[in-house]
């Protein structure tokens, strides 16, 4: 019974927040949803039969209504000030919100505005601004700086197959409700961010340093996707390169590449008592979360790893879905946007649950396959990953690679070994350049880390060269999405039924 209302709060919640986040329901759509809740609980004390059912589905619509209500206090609201001067040419006062995300070919950079100049008035403001500025611009997290450009409201766009991307929403999930084009920026002040997430993109950049010093691109580049998420060295023809090929998700830092440091720390301390082998798969989570800058994308990564790798050791799958399901609700809970608008947190979640759910599945069929070099566990996840998050893929770019289970049969057994390799190499790269007196020794100490990632450069390169290695679909309705999800449940469903009955 509890696990049943645990699920009927996160389910309820989830699809209030969901249902908010297309419709236009008013908060007298909750207090209706809340009104039916509580005829349930009424008729569940008059029909003890029907009791358990009857407050399972009372707790669902009073999360279903809460949902909805958290939805609408989320919604962005824009600056009236700011309103009023769209596609005009202002001058904007305010803080850098987050690491400013550089681009081929212009950097953009969060900006929590305070202060609007205009006709040489200034004028209190209050409002998140995606400034677009050149690459030559310099400026970091905290920040206090002064951006001149024309104002304007984020569009939506058309991204090819009849697929169109919500770009407003997408900003609203970081708070962001306006553009700043062809921004001139000009620093003011430094030293105005979270010492602790100053501390966390320092950690980072110093890191990518090294390995610019270590590596040539785009191995260093690759290194820096592996490790720390930043995918900016590859260029867009190797990342193109491995989205044809299913592997883009080595490159973005997913919770897949943290699972399998963890995996592989677990096996070097195997005789280690398994409280001390979660310890230390809590803090490997921590540390990368660290070292990606504490962007919230490599958080929840990290939890999610952590999941599922609880999930896996202790063999209690159905504790990780519940846990999964707490996380996925507070995440909701404190940023609604990300439901609906965030693929990261939409792969991020069917991932782990395709790792908690469909994975033994495949390892218990796959037993032909060998487990040296971790092959069995590779090919299982992958598939129990790929399966979960397919459809969604699917209905969002359109893009089904045909050799995605190869690809990363090869490429991922190289891909912890490269991971501590760059680390190495960045380490060496950054000593070599404080000690003048090891110059050239950091290109020894990088030559495994090369050596690993023209491997997984290789690999890609070689399956995207193959004849319908990428096979596109067009676009369709989310319906045949949600069908497809509904028939891997049922699935998913009477496997676990006829494996019990035998």
């Amino acid at each position: 019974m509890s696990t049943n209302i645990l699920f009927a709060i996160i389910l309820g919640f989830l699809a209030g927040v969901f249902a908010r986040s297309f419709l236009l329901l008013g908060y007298s759509v909750a207090g209706f949803a809340a009104l039916l809740a509580a005829a349930a609980f009424v008729f569940a004390y008059i029909d003890e039969g029907k009791r358990k059912s009857l407050i399972i589905i009372a707790v669902a619509l009073i999360s279903f209504a809460g949902g909805i209500s958290r939805m609408n206090s989320a919604v962005l609201v824009g600056d009236p000030i700011l309103t009023s001067r769209i596609d005009e040419k202002v001058t904007i006062e305010g803080v850098v919100a987050e690491e400013p995300d550089v681009r081929e070919s212009n950097i953009r950079i969060s900006l929590h505005a305070d202060n609007l100049v205009f006709a040489g008035t200034t004028t209190p403001v209050n409002a998140g601004i995606l400034a677009i500025a050149p690459l030559n611009t310099v400026v970091k997290y905290g920040d206090r700086i002064r951006a001149k450009g024309t104002l304007r409201l984020p569009q939506a766009f058309e991204i090819g197959e009849g697929r169109q991307f919500n770009y407003p929403e997408y900003l609203a999930k970081d708070g962001i409700g306006y553009e700043l084009a062809f921004a001139e920026v000009e620093k003011i002040s430094g030293g105005h961010g979270n010492i602790i997430k100053e501390s966390a993109i320092w950690i980072k950049q110093k890191f990518l340093e090294g390995l610019g010093l270590a590596l040539v691109e785009p191995q260093a580049g690759l290194g820096g996707g592996l490790t720390v998420g930043d995918k900016r060295g590859l260029g867009k023809d190797l990342s193109d390169t491995f989205i044809t090929v299913g592997l883009i998700h080595v490159v973005v830092l997913s919770g897949y590449n943290i699972m399998l440091v963890m995996n592989g720390a677990a096996k070097v301390f195997s005789r280690a008592p398994r409280l001390f082998r979660l310890f230390l798969s809590g803090f490997i989570a921590i540390l990368f979360a660290l070292m990606t800058g504490g962007a919230s994308s490599s958080v929840r990564a990290a939890a999610m790893a952590m999941i599922g790798v609880i999930g896996r050791a202790t063999g209690r799958l159905y504790l990780a879905t519940r846990v999964l399901g707490i996380v996925a609700l507070a995440m909701v809970m404190w940023n609604p946007f990300i439901l609906a608008f965030d693929l990261g947190f939409q792969l991020s979640v069917l991932a782990t649950l395709g790792l908690i759910w469909f994975t033994p599945i495949f390892s218990v069929r796959l037993q032909w396959i060998t487990e040296k070099f971790a092959l069995r566990e590779i090919a299982s996840s992958t598939l129990g990953t790929q399966l979960a998050v397919l459809p969604l893929l699917l209905y969002q770019n359109g893009q089904l690679p045909l050799f995605s289970l190869p690809a990363n049969l090869l490429a991922l057994i190289a891909v912890p070994s490269a991971m501590a390799a760059s680390t190495i190499a960045s380490i060496g790269g950054l000593v070599a350049d404080a000690l003048p007196a090891l110059s050239g020794v950091e290109v020894l100490i990088a030559f495994p880390a090369y050596l690993l990632l023209t491997y997984i450069i290789e690999v890609a390169k070689f399956f995207a060269s193959l004849p319908f290695a990428s096979v596109g679909i067009g676009a369709f309705s989310a319906w045949w999405m949600f069908l497809a999800y509904a028939v891997m449940i049922g699935g998913l469903a009477f496997i676990k039924k006829r494996t019990a009955g035998g």
